[in-house]
């Protein structure tokens, strides 16, 4: 007996005029799309992401060059991206994340969907694919930096790092608003929330030389502070972007 076909919903039907079989792919649900998940999930992949910190209640172990194929062969779908959402597990959020659409997010859904980070990999994966192409993505950024939760207030952070690299028309103006956040919230140790600041400030501080001194300036700025999470903030920081790597780059590029 032949192995059955990878999807068991994708059917065979016949040709009335030709006699010849085609495939028709059968709707993707959340239900069917969860199943897929489950079926590419490894064990191997849940102990190695608990390893790097991504812990999560319900977790398949999807990789995520899978995922992306995965997300491929669904296409776009906002409304199923939302029902994945809801379903709480690691995996489903991360395609939810893959195959909803930006111009659909509104800044309730960002509020609403921060609200349930509950480790790095959502929250990164979320600002990196989604969050940072929705028109509400500067308001946001500023607005979670003053979160209390770890990962909600990460998220802010992430997202300003992400907006630094896909935003190429926001002014130097916007950043330089940003790095006040960034000086006002690096006294917290919290690791997620530190590395997300100092990861923000590097950033914003390789976009371009004048953002570069001004980020430099923030750095030794937080260096004052002197606590433990605002030194290795700007110790780390200062050592990058005065690095002689990141100061030729930047002279390279056009004013």
């Amino acid at each position: 007996m032949k192995d059955r076909s990878q999807s068991s919903s994708i059917q065979t039907n016949r040709s009335s005029r030709s006699g010849k079989a085609h495939r028709v792919e059968a709707k993707w649900t959340a239900a069917r799309a969860v199943a897929e998940l489950k079926r590419l999930g490894e064990k191997k992949n849940v102990a190695g992401m608990a390893r790097f910190g991504i812990r999560a209640k319900k977790v398949f172990g999807v990789s995520k060059p899978k995922l992306d194929e995965l997300a491929k062969r669904i296409g776009k779908n906002h409304e199923l991206g939302k029902e994945l959402w809801e379903t709480r597990i690691h995996d489903a959020r991360l395609l939810a994340v893959l195959i909803s659409e930006a111009e659909k997010v509104n800044a309730k859904q960002m509020d609403r969907w921060v609200k349930d980070f509950d480790n790095w990999d959502v929250c990164d994966g979320s600002c990196c694919h989604l969050f940072v192409f929705a028109a509400p993505a500067w308001k946001k950024a500023f607005e979670w930096t003053r979160r209390k939760k770890e990962f909600e207030k990460r998220a802010g952070f992430a997202l300003a790092a992400f907006l630094v690299v896909h935003d190429k028309r926001a002014a130097d103006a916007s950043y330089r608003e940003f790095l006040k956040a960034i000086e006002r919230e690096a006294w917290d140790d919290r690791n997620f929330v530190r590395k997300a600041v100092n990861w923000a400030l590097r950033n914003i501080g390789k976009r371009n030389l004048p953002l570069n001194r001004a980020a430099i300036a923030s750095a030794e700025q937080i260096r004052r502070q002197d606590t433990r999470a605002a030194r290795w903030i700007a110790a780390d920081a200062i050592r990058e972007l005065r690095s002689e790597a990141v100061q030729r780059r930047l002279r390279r590029k056009p004013a």
